[in-house]
């Protein structure tokens, strides 16, 4: 009878898990894709010269940050990029 209850029980936490993982997994994607929407915004901006794209810089930059500190992308990444926009950004700031 107690091993029943064991087995129940296990079952019933790998349940949970499952859920709890379907739910993160969709949660971090969400975030990558807005992330990289949001970068993706930020480079066309820079890249036509934009008025906003001091304000898309900032936004994507501040998603960038965020993702880092919630563990979805690496924190080397997230610098990687932020550098890569800044490149951008100052490039077309001295071409004008």
């Amino acid at each position: 009878m107690a091993s029943t209850n064991k087995s129940a029980y296990k079952i019933a936490k790998i349940l949970k898990w499952t859920t709890k993982t379907k739910k993160r997994t969709l949660i971090n994607s969400m975030n990558k894709s807005t992330l990289r929407t949001a970068v993706k915004k930020s480079k066309e901006a820079i890249q036509n010269k934009d008025e906003a794209m001091d304000s898309k810089y900032v936004n994507a930059v501040k998603l960038i940050d965020k993702a880092a500190a919630k563990g979805i992308i690496h924190k080397n990444t997230a610098a990687r990029k932020k550098s890569q926009l800044a490149r951008m950004l100052n490039a077309a700031k001295a071409a004008e």
